[in-house]
C-alpha cells in the first residue's frame, strides 16, 4: 500500500526534482532550448532535424537520447531492481551522477557539445534509480506522467470517489520541486552561466551523502542486530 511509503522517499523525491528542475532549467537556456531531463521534446526535435536533412544535429540529438539512456543502463547495472527500497546502492549511483555532473560542467564551460552528453546520461541515471513504490510511479526528472496522475486524481474525486491521499502528495511534491528547481536554474545561468551546474553537483552530493548517513543510522541503530 502506498501509505506505507517512508517519509525520506518524499523528502528525497522533493530534492531530486529539484535537481532535475535546475539542471532542464540550464539545459533549455544554454543548450540551444533544449532540455535533457527528459527526450521526448529532444525526440522532436530529432524528427523536424531528420525531416530538414540536418544531418550534424540530428547526429548531435541522437548521441543526446542516447547518453539518457546509457545512464538508465548504469542504474540498471548498480542497482539491479526497479524496486525503490532503502539499503540499494543509491548513494553510489549518485555518486555517479556527480561525476557526470561535473564533466558536463567542464566540457560546457569548454563549449564541448559532450557537455550536453553527460547532462543528460546524469538525467538518465537519476530517473532510472527509482521507478515504482507500493504502485506509485516515482519520476523525478520530468512531469508530465506526474500531472497525468494529478489529473486523474482529481477525476476520480468529481466522480465521488476518493483518491489516494499519500499519491496527491507525492504528486505535488514532486511538482513543487522540479518547479522550484527550474527557478533556482534560471536564476543561477543568468548570474553565473554554465558554473550554475555546480548547483546540482552540490544538490546531488548532499542527497547522496544524506541517504548514506540514513543507511548507516539504521544498520548500526538499536534494531540492527534483531
Amino acid at each position: 500500500m502506498i501509505n506505507r511509503l517512508p517519509k525520506w522517499v518524499e523528502i528525497g523525491g522533493f530534492f531530486l526534482a529539484l535537481n532535475a528542475g535546475v539542471i532542464n532549467a540550464i539545459a533549455l537556456l544554454g543548450f540551444k532550448h533544449q532540455a535533457v531531463s527528459h527526450l521526448t521534446g529532444t525526440s522532436t526535435f530529432l524528427s523536424l532535424e531528420l525531416a530538414n536533412l540536418q544531418w550534424n544535429d540530428a547526429l548531435h540529438l541522437s548521441f543526446v537520447m542516447l547518453s539518457f539512456v546509457a545512464g538508465a543502463a548504469l542504474s540498471g547495472v548498480m542497482i539491479g531492481n526497479t524496486a525503490l527500497q532503502l539499503g540499494r546502492n543509491y548513494s553510489v549511483a549518485l555518486l555517479f551522477c556527480v561525476l557526470m555532473l561535473l564533466a558536463a560542467w567542464y566540457f560546457l564551460n569548454h563549449n564541448s557539445p559532450y557537455g550536453h552528453y553527460f547532462a543528460s546520461a546524469a538525467c538518465g541515471l537519476q530517473n532510472a534509480m527509482t521507478s515504482t513504490y507500493s504502485g506509485a510511479v516515482v519520476r523525478t526528472t520530468h512531469v508530465s506522467g506526474i500531472f497525468t496522475d494529478l489529473g486523474v486524481s482529481l477525476g476520480l474525486w468529481l466522480r465521488g470517489q476518493v483518491p489516494d491521499r499519500r499519491k496527491v502528495i507525492l504528486y505535488i511534491t514532486l511538482i513543487t520541486g522540479f518547479l522550484v528547481g527550474g527557478i533556482a536554474g534560471a536564476r543561477g545561468f543568468m548570474a553565473f552561466r554554465f558554473d550554475a551546474m555546480l548547483l546540482p553537483v552540490w544538490i546531488t552530493s548532499s542527497i547522496g551523502l544524506a541517504y548514506w548517513l540514513l543507511v548507516h543510522r539504521v544498520r548500526t541503530g538499536p534494531d540492527s542486530n534483531t
